[in-house]
């Protein structure tokens, strides 16, 4: 059984050059995790900290899960990511460089049914950057219409 994704950020691949990946396991309360096979996750805004040898993830929201009590979980609530120490130390010293920061690119469920993210380590596109990536992908969609359509006579 493949990875079954639930909620994706293609955005983050626009605003940002993501240069690495890390993969962490995500602390949920139970209703959540029913909230998140049912898809009502949104991860466009969010954005992961490390603090105090911990990493978080900030602005994850996840929709409750109506047949469950809900009494005191915010939907915007931090949650806890789950990575082992060598790696928080790793990111906790490129997210200190200048201009890094983590953003969940991904969240998807294991066939083994963990839930887990999908971290992306990435510094700012500036506007000048955004034109020229989109100039690229422009340019390379076209040159592989026009090898298509001459294949094609």
């Amino acid at each position: 059984m493949a990875d079954s994704t639930v909620a994706t950020n293609r955005r983050a691949w626009h605003d940002y050059f993501i240069e690495d990946t890390f993969e962490a396991g995500l602390a949920l309360e139970g209703p959540e995790v029913k909230s998140l096979r049912e898809r009502h996750v949104s991860i466009q805004e969010a954005y992961a900290t490390v603090e105090g040898g911990e990493v978080w993830v900030h602005n994850m929201h996840i929709a409750p899960y109506k047949p469950a009590r809900q009494e005191g979980l915010d939907p915007y609530r931090r949650r806890k990511l789950l990575l082992r120490k060598s790696e928080i130390r790793r990111l906790n010293r490129a997210v200190q460089q200048k201009g890094y920061t983590l953003i969940p690119l991904k969240i998807y469920f294991t066939s083994r049914g963990h839930a887990k993210v999908q971290l992306g380590l990435g510094r700012g596109k500036r506007q000048y950057d955004k034109r020229e990536t989109i100039k690229e992908r422009d340019f390379k969609r076209r040159a592989e219409r026009d090898l298509r359509d001459h294949q094609r006579r």
